[in-house]
């Protein structure tokens, strides 16, 4: 099996249920304003996700109007690296680069200026390890106190006018200590994969706080205490099951045929610009030679071709109006407005036409002797269609001509409210309708029995 590029937690412990899904559009964001605490020690946690590569990514700040000199920023900067900066300072500006729009990344940043030693003074350390490669890294004075732990704003995916496109999962602040990352997760015995523990032993200080983002309807609760953050422009909808032990697959942003397609819901909304005529396709960001999937979309405008592809390769070199998926070699589709099927650019009958507000589900059996694909419009299969025998390694995909359309997919944590919620048959997914017997949702959980 194939998987494009993705990490995941396979132990049994830890299970983090819920993640929060930043739209950068929206500008969701997290704030409170904080008591007063320790501006000297403290320590930032966080999971993160991102859905936009060339975007400012905020994790934390306490940022005010006013310019008063009280800035602090945690964020990954539009040349993906990762920042820590002060009021006309920058602490940190790493050479490493975050660049994985499929990978969750866990990032801890430990803060002591009482410190003798100024190197220690902070503390930077990516899934588990201390980065120690830097291209910019000052230190502050001794004993210096930091524009945080005060009286103001403190926000949670923004600073200034940026916002988060991305996840965030398990989003601690300590109050008064620096720790170290084995206070927040360990390396798994088996797969050696860094993977979250439990932190409810932890003590969090006089602002410190645990976002769990299990409460659809208080999306900013803090889980250690009463440290309560208010949610901006989030709904029950933002609350994501996409989480930093089992990772669902999303558009792969990078795959782009019109610059000016814009992803947005955490990779799971594509909406294309241009003319129409003009195909954008969105493909999945995990690639799959072996199981059963089922995947939904769904329809808003426009026309389109659901279906798999063997080789976006040649999507990307294509020209002209058929770019679609079923336009070329090792590819399957299915055709909105006809209902015809193209296998590998031959079109023929096959079920019916669908519209804006349908749902089309996609079963991929890739163990039976036979492989096929069944396409469903709102929970009625259209019928299995056998795939060539050229097609091996697939990704599923949603072609799209307008650019008042846009597309939703739903791998397992959809960006559309469900009015009625089906897993799959381990327990994993939401989805319109019931997933056929023996699929399952396209994540690392069930990825990992194939492995």
């Amino acid at each position: 099996m194939l998987i494009i590029p993705a990490n995941s937690a396979l132990a049994s412990g830890g299970e983090v249920a819920n993640s929060l899904r930043f739209n950068n559009p929206s500008s969701d964001y997290l704030n409170k304003s904080f008591g007063n605490g320790n501006r000297k020690t403290f320590t930032i946690s966080a999971w993160v996700k991102r859905s936009n590569i060339a975007g400012i990514d905020p994790i934390f700040s306490r940022y005010t109007a006013d310019s008063d000199s009280g800035f602090l920023g945690l964020y990954i900067n539009s040349n993906a690296k990762l920042n820590f900066t002060g009021w006309n300072t920058v602490y940190i500006t790493t050479n490493r680069l975050f660049r994985d729009l499929s990978a969750w990344y866990h990032i801890v940043l430990a803060v002591d200026t009482t410190q003798s030693t100024n190197t220690n003074r902070w503390k930077l350390y990516i899934n588990g390890v201390q980065e120690t490669s830097f291209a910019t890294a000052a230190y502050p004075n001794q004993n210096t106190d930091l524009a945080i732990n005060q009286n103001v704003a403190h926000m949670v995916g923004r600073y200034s006018g940026n916002y988060l496109a991305g996840y965030m999962s398990e989003v601690v602040f300590i109050d008064g200590l620096a720790l170290a990352p084995d206070q927040f997760g360990e390396f798994d015995e088996d797969s050696n994969i860094w993977k979250p523990i439990k932190v409810s032993g932890l003590t969090f200080g006089n602002n410190g706080f645990y976002l769990d983002f299990e409460d659809s309807s208080a999306l900013g609760n803090d889980a250690a205490g009463s440290n309560n953050f208010t949610a901006n422009n989030l709904t029950a909808i933002d609350q994501s099951t996409d989480t930093c032990t089992n990772n669902f697959a999303t558009i792969n942003p990078l795959i782009v045929m019109n610059t000016d397609t814009v992803y947005s819901e955490g990779n799971l909304v594509m909406t294309p610009g241009g003319n129409t005529g003009n195909w954008q396709i969105g493909f999945s960001s995990i690639a799959v030679s072996a199981g059963k999937w089922y995947v939904e979309t769904k329809m808003i405008g426009g026309n389109y071709v659901n279906g798999i592809s063997e080789t976006t390769s040649n999507q990307l070199s294509a020209s002209g109006p058929e770019h679609f998926i079923g336009g070329f070699t090792k590819e399957i589709g299915y055709y909105s407005q006809s209902g015809n099927k193209f296998v590998e650019n031959s079109q023929t009958s096959y079920g019916a036409s669908y519209t804006n507000g349908d749902i089309i589900g996609m079963a991929l059996d890739l163990d039976s002797g036979t492989r096929t694909i069944t396409f469903f419009k709102n929970g009625a299969s259209q019928g299995a269609i056998t795939l060539p025998s050229s097609m091996e390694t697939m990704t599923f995909g949603m072609s799209v001509n307008q650019g008042s359309s846009s597309a939703q997919f739903n791998f397992g944590s959809p960006p559309y409210a469900i009015s009625s919620g089906n897993a799959d048959g381990n327990g994993y997914g939401n989805f319109e309708y019931a997933v056929p017997s023996g699929y399952f949702s396209l994540n690392t959980k069930n990825l990992a029995e194939y492995g």
